[in-house]
């Protein structure tokens, strides 16, 4: 079964879904700035796209390159910046 969600007015797109492992989600994102919000630890990949992303804590933004994996905690807020439209996975553990 799969959950579409819409955020930031449609800008922000995604089809959740279950796998063997947990949840996960696949996404797109169009340009802008986004706050997200973690209920439980999640380990994100943009697969395309421009982006940058400031994690929980940090001071500054941080270059992503296409396919690296970052991880945030349960219970966090982390940024990202999107400067040419990108998708994504989220795997939710």
């Amino acid at each position: 079964m799969f959950k579409i969600n819409t955020y930031y007015d449609g800008n922000v797109q995604s089809i959740g879904f279950e796998t063997t492992e947990g949840k996960a989600s696949v996404g797109v994102m169009n340009e802008g700035e986004y706050e997200f919000g973690t209920s439980q630890k999640e380990i994100m990949k943009f697969t395309s796209g421009k982006f940058e992303v400031k994690l929980p804590g940090a001071c500054c933004w941080k270059k992503i390159d296409i396919n690296e994996a970052f991880e945030i905690e349960a219970n966090k807020k982390f940024n990202v910046k999107i400067i040419e439209t990108a998708s994504y996975i989220c795997l939710y553990r």
